[in-house]
């Protein structure tokens, strides 16, 4: 499976764009196609101290990440740029009209990034899915 992302990182770098375009439109697209109202959010499970969908979004992201990119010094470039992102993706949401900031929504980008990257350390430690 690393193969198959590494040698298509385009489905990293269309999943990245696709995540910013829906950060930063003024309002939820998908609330607008599933329930005809721009206001509303589509929840996909209960949100437990961290957004959920948050958490859910950053964990995939954080993931395919990983799979694309095999090099250490790509992967340091990596986390680099996944916990700057979902900073500055969510405190953009001070300045969009029709969205809002959430520490809750925060700690759910941050958490679904850092459930990744520790997975991926105990995956390199203990040698796992190696041949």
């Amino acid at each position: 499976m690393t193969k198959f992302f590494s040698k298509y990182k385009i489905i990293f770098y269309f999943m990245n764009f696709c995540l910013i375009f829906l950060y930063i439109f003024p309002g939820s697209l998908i609330g607008l196609v599933i329930y005809s109202d721009i206001r509303l959010q589509p929840q996909i499970t209960s949100d437990f101290v961290v957004s959920s969908n948050h958490f859910y979004v950053f964990a995939l992201l954080s993931t395919i990440g990983f799979f694309s990119f095999n090099k250490f010094e790509e992967k340091k470039i990596l986390i680099f740029y996944l916990i700057l992102s979902s900073i500055i993706l969510e405190v953009l949401h001070l300045f969009i009209p029709g969205r809002s900031f959430q520490w809750q929504d925060l700690f759910g980008n941050l958490l679904g990034v850092v459930v990744v990257i520790l997975i991926n350390k105990i995956i390199n430690k203990y040698d796992i899915f190696k041949k």
